[in-house]
């Protein structure tokens, strides 16, 4: 017999509802059931409908979590601030790059063209505002300024990440940076 989940108060309910439905999506696609969701959140199946009115509406509230962007942003925000510009831009793309695919491997698993679109935010409260302020420490070394070498980089993981603009493997990060900073073209030091 299931243990009854300790009582919650109604938003952390419904957060821990959610965080138990979207690795289940992940997984079955809108093939998931309430009662897996219920036995994963550990509650009863009933609980679910008492905060959700039914499955429709808690599996958009998942995909409405799983792209907001502020997790990506507080880990942007948490690259170690010692690193170099090119392992600083490294690290960032790998945050990028699992946004990326987790989106996508989840808007799939559920038969969905493309995201829902979000609120538009100020930029400074955005993930390229993130991406900007991280690269602001290294303004001198740039040949733009950091809000545009932010778009450059978002731009440069989504269309080396996303399995539907790439053809084979997805861009290493350390690929993508390169690409960034280096460009492709041989300098003439490296010609010989």
């Amino acid at each position: 017999m299931a243990r009854r989940a300790a009582p919650l108060p109604p938003d952390q309910r419904r957060a821990a509802i959610v965080a138990a439905t979207i690795p289940l999506v992940r997984l079955h696609g809108l093939g998931v059931t309430t009662s897996q969701i219920a036995l994963a959140a550990g509650l009863a199946e009933g609980t679910l409908f008492r905060v959700f009115p039914d499955k429709e509406s808690l599996l958009k509230a998942a995909v409405d979590h799983a792209c907001d962007p502020e997790p990506t942003e507080r880990a942007i925000a948490a690259i170690d601030r010692s690193l170099s510009m090119r392992e600083t831009l490294i690290v960032a793309v790998e945050i990028l790059q699992r946004r990326v695919e987790q989106l996508w491997h989840l808007v799939s698993m559920l038969g969905m063209a493309m995201p829902p679109k979000m609120p538009q935010r100020p930029l400074e409260h955005s993930l390229t505002g993130a991406l900007a302020k991280l690269l602001e420490p290294f303004a001198d070394e740039l040949r733009c300024e950091p809000i545009q070498a932010a778009r450059l980089l978002r731009a440069m993981t989504f269309a080396g990440s996303h399995p539907r603009l790439i053809e084979g493997p997805a861009l290493t990060a350390a690929e993508t940076v390169t690409v960034l900073l280096d460009g492709l073209r041989r300098r003439d030091d490296e010609e010989s």
